[in-house]
């Protein structure tokens, strides 16, 4: 998990009260604390202390710890309050309910982009989606849609974290990276979504990218479908519209794999059909 969330709900804890709050991982190294100078320090006597421990508390070394279990029997992380009197196990028990929630949110959130981009890049079976879905309370029966987005002069890591700023909710929407240059972006679409719609929105991506990082960027547009398992079609078709594009649409950097017409038929013919044909109609 990354310290830089267990960082925030400490920054939050620290407005909290005049104690310091921080949190020891397994092997018993502190690796976020309010307190900075703490961080790094290595207590491997309290990690066994704290070991074994499941509901209650522990106090050692004038600090009050409550650890977090993941699946096994090791606890992975445990929360500190400094002190070790009554309130101080008030306080650890109301900062071991907001660190274990945004473990658990960080974990979801990045199950599901993992799951996401398992379904675009047929990297699971269709089976399994449903189970998988269950699981991470996923919907499934949305009208989404695939925006690639394609980086043409330069690439920029910053790319996935520019667009994903632009879709604040997590739990819908999804940006994940594919490669160096390109960027799937998963939406869920309102229920009166129209062609329009997915214009715009594909113009918002492209113009920030150009003014935030200056990009230039060409955006191909899947087809909306309307069940999860479907994902994998509308990324294939995404990725044919920016191929196709750049024969017979040169001009554009938005191209909507529904507008494709006769493009999209001869991109789809064997090599080899085109070849006799030409020899044929152009001797």
């Amino acid at each position: 998990m990354a310290n830089s969330i267990f960082q925030n709900v400490m920054l939050q804890l620290k407005d909290v009260s005049d104690r310091y709050f921080g949190i020891i991982d397994g092997e018993g190294t502190v690796i976020s604390c309010t307190d900075v100078s703490l961080t790094g320090e290595r207590w491997p006597e309290v990690a066994l202390r704290v070991s074994g421990v499941t509901e209650t508390v522990v106090t050692a070394n004038q600090k009050t710890f409550k650890p977090i279990y993941g699946g096994g029997k090791h606890f992975e992380y445990a929360v500190f309050c400094s002190g070790d009197d009554e309130l101080a196990k008030v306080y650890c028990q109301m900062a071991y309910i907001a660190v274990n929630d945004a473990k658990i949110f960080y974990e979801e959130k990045h199950d599901r982009s993992t799951f996401v981009k398992n379904i675009i890049m047929d990297n699971i079976l269709p089976g399994d989606i449903y189970i998988r879905a269950k699981e991470l309370h996923f919907a499934t029966d949305v009208p989404r849609t695939v925006f690639l987005v394609r980086q043409l002069d330069h690439h920029d890591a910053a790319a996935v974290d520019v667009l994903a700023d632009m879709f604040p909710d997590k739990l819908q929407d999804f940006v994940i990276s594919i490669n160096e240059s390109d960027v799937a972006v998963i939406k869920q679409l309102p229920g009166n979504w129209d062609a329009d719609t997915l214009l715009k929105q594909a113009a918002s991506m492209e113009e920030t990218l150009k003014e935030a990082l200056h990009i230039k960027s060409v955006i191909g547009i899947g087809t909306v479908v309307p069940h999860l398992r479907e994902l994998a079609d509308s990324y294939k078709d995404a990725q044919t519209a920016i191929d196709v594009g750049k024969v017979f649409d040169t001009e554009k950097s938005i191209i909507n794999y529904e507008n494709l017409g006769i493009g999209r038929l001869i991109y789809q013919l064997p090599t080899t059909l085109c070849e006799i044909f030409l020899s044929e109609v152009f001797k």
